[in-house]
């Protein structure tokens, strides 16, 4: 009934709309950070910095991203690029297992014979913007 009764008052013009007044957000402010930050989105391979000469750097080096390749040509990769031959071809397993686990490789076993290739995952980054002005400052002060 109250909400009739309003209506009917808005229509011949006693009471006007009340309009909301603008509160200042904190939700403002996170959208001004956000305009300050630039968004990369790039792989995971990108960002991951795996400890040089050691098993999993071999791994990562050898498996890609298109195709399925099984622990004979993986081996004969690592032979190709890094001249190194494991004495025990079973300590290259727990690795690949490893990076199964954590999602970075995916695995399929089709008759028996494993295969594995890399997943492409991809992640945002952010940085903050360099302003022109700070650079512009920076030049100045170098010259």
């Amino acid at each position: 009934m109250m909400s009739l009764i309003s209506l009917i008052k808005r229509i011949i013009g006693i009471e006007q709309k009340n309009e909301k007044p603008v509160i200042n957000t904190p939700t403002a402010e996170i959208y001004k950070e956000n305009e300050e930050m630039e968004i990369q989105i790039v792989s995971i391979w990108d960002v991951l910095n795996i400890q040089e000469h050691t098993q999993a750097k071999h791994l990562v080096s050898v498996i890609p991203y298109d195709e399925w390749v099984s622990m004979d040509e993986i081996r004969r990769r690592i032979w190709d690029i890094f001249q190194i031959e494991y004495k025990n071809d079973r300590s290259l397993y727990p690795y690949l297992k490893t990076m199964v686990d954590l999602w970075l490789i995916e695995t399929s076993n089709i008759g028996g014979r494993r295969k594995w290739r890399k997943r492409d995952l991809l992640i945002k980054k952010s940085e903050k913007k360099k302003k022109t002005e700070e650079i512009e400052q920076k030049i100045a002060l170098n010259q």
